[in-house]
């Protein structure tokens, strides 16, 4: 399908060039801006184009360039484009797997663009509208562990995310999730403007986004209600009742009084709580929600970072920091292009509390550790490959239950030996296999005709492990 026969307006045509990379067809649009699917001709891969099209405030001009429906739209236009580039900067800043990853941004035709990686797969909104059998405490809980990692990546950095809803979070197809749009040009815009129905999401997000500037701090507990009110919706069907609205009449009802039949009251809670109306009622961080589920933050950026080779191991480079090209480019058919974030001041938490939530984050791990049980820490990510069973004497025998799922990238022709075993494990089409191991300690060496790539492997704690084996 070409961009003219998507019939999206002020669309780019296909075959249009920027450089090495021509335009394909629109895959997404919005009131702030167009995905296209294009082509990079260097580097001979599909990626995903993102242009700032904010169509209140310009039209498409017969040189294909945005101009202004009118001179007093300028500062509007120019503040929401200085946002989209901001946003591109900041994610280019983050080496994680569930965070849209930028390759470049770049100013043309009077607007910005980026360019990032792309996935393929569905929406949280499109996975509840098509499969909602497939959604229960189980599924939920194999979700969240990435998830967390990715929102508490943003936190760590000192930003906040500002607009998690259902059809900003993708679900790949190895069903990992990705985090999308920040919506900064739309809330950027709308703050400019006076227009606060263009910023929120009616159901998701907090009183205190709708408050005036600084009259009640944002910080980690904002994106937890609105994580609260996603969980809400998956296990329910329906938004939690709009913020505003409970200012005057709180009638939310509770989870832990509706008990929605196959959800623990533990689960229950946790939401219940993230959806409290006062912010100081909230679990105030990611590892404090994470705790009241009895669940891991999984960040697998800092695994990558810190993976232990042995003196038995070959000589190996350090595993760099930067992930990967994940399965497939996020896009959000449901909503505008990803639109930039305004950095905030994310209020610091007293070191009482910060204490606190160390202490709870490391009870979770010793309790998932010894009750050794699939519900307890379930995989990641569910893998078509069997899984991986180490040598005896070196790790659990394969009846013990899955802890992390790992990935590494497998070429055509090359094969995986586990703790000197040959293991049956094809990459998808992203070029990436995985493993599903259990706690212990491997070799994993790829052989490919008589080279070898080996790397030490300790698994102790559940999560998502991506690895560079090194020759």
């Amino acid at each position: 399908m070409s961009a003219n026969e998507n019939h999206t307006p002020n669309a780019l045509p296909a075959g249009y060039r920027f450089n090495e990379f021509e335009i394909k067809e629109v895959i997404g649009g919005g009131g702030f801006g167009i995905v296209y699917r294009a082509w990079d001709h260097q580097l001979e891969r599909t990626i995903a184009i993102k242009e700032y099209m904010p169509v209140s405030l310009a039209v498409r001009g017969a040189d294909l360039a945005l101009e202004l429906r009118g001179e007093r739209f300028q500062k509007l236009f120019n503040a929401g484009r200085n946002s989209f580039i901001q946003e591109a900067r900041l994610l280019a800043r983050f080496n994680h797997p569930g965070l849209l990853h930028v390759l470049r941004f770049w100013e043309e035709n009077g607007t910005a663009y980026m360019g990032t990686l792309y996935y393929s797969g569905m929406t949280l909104k499109e996975w509840q509208l098509t499969s909602p059998d497939s959604i229960d405490e189980a599924w939920i809980r194999r979700l969240l562990p990435p998830l967390f990692g990715a929102i508490n990546t943003i936190h760590t950095a000192g930003y906040l995310h500002r607009d998690i809803s259902l059809d900003n979070i993708q679900i790949q197809e190895n069903q990992l999730p990705v985090l999308l749009d920040f919506g900064s040009a739309r809330k950027e815009i709308g703050n400019l403007s006076d227009e606060t129905e263009i910023m929120l999401k009616p159901g998701f997000a907090p009183i205190e986004q709708y408050s005036e500037e600084g009259e009640v701090e944002q910080g980690p507990w904002t994106d937890i209600y609105a994580l609260g009110a996603v969980l809400h919706t998956l296990i329910t069907g329906h938004a939690p009742p709009v913020s505003v609205v409970r200012c005057i009449e709180d009638n939310y009802q509770p989870l832990v009084e509706r008990k929605p039949e196959g959800y623990s009251l533990p689960l229950l809670h946790a939401i219940d709580c993230a959806l409290a109306m006062k912010p100081e009622d909230r679990p105030q961080s990611i590892d404090a929600f994470a705790r009241l589920i009895d669940l891991p933050v999984s960040d697998v950026e800092a695994l990558v970072t810190t993976f232990p080779v042995t003196a038995e191991s070959q000589p190996v480079p350090e595993p760099v920091a930067a992930v990967p090209e994940p399965q497939v480019m996020a896009v959000n058919h449901a909503a505008a292009a990803i639109e930039p974030v305004t950095p905030r001041n994310v209020r610091r938490l007293s070191p009482a509390l910060l204490a606190a939530a160390a202490v709870a984050l490391l009870a979770v791990v010793i309790v998932v550790w010894k009750a050794n049980r699939p519900s307890d820490a379930p995989p990641v990510a569910a893998s078509s490959a069997p899984a991986a069973t180490p040598s005896a004497g070196s790790a659990p025998a394969s009846s013990a239950p899955t802890m992390a799922t790992v990935y590494l990238q497998l070429q055509a022709g090359e094969n995986i030996v586990l703790n000197g075993e040959a293991k049956d494990v094809k990459p998808a089409s992203s070029g990436f296999a995985s493993l599903n191991l259990a706690a212990g300690s491997y070799r994993i060496e790829v052989h490919h005709g008589s080279l070898v790539r080996s790397q030490m492997l300790t698994i102790n704690q559940p999560g998502t492990w991506l690895i560079n084996p090194g020759n």
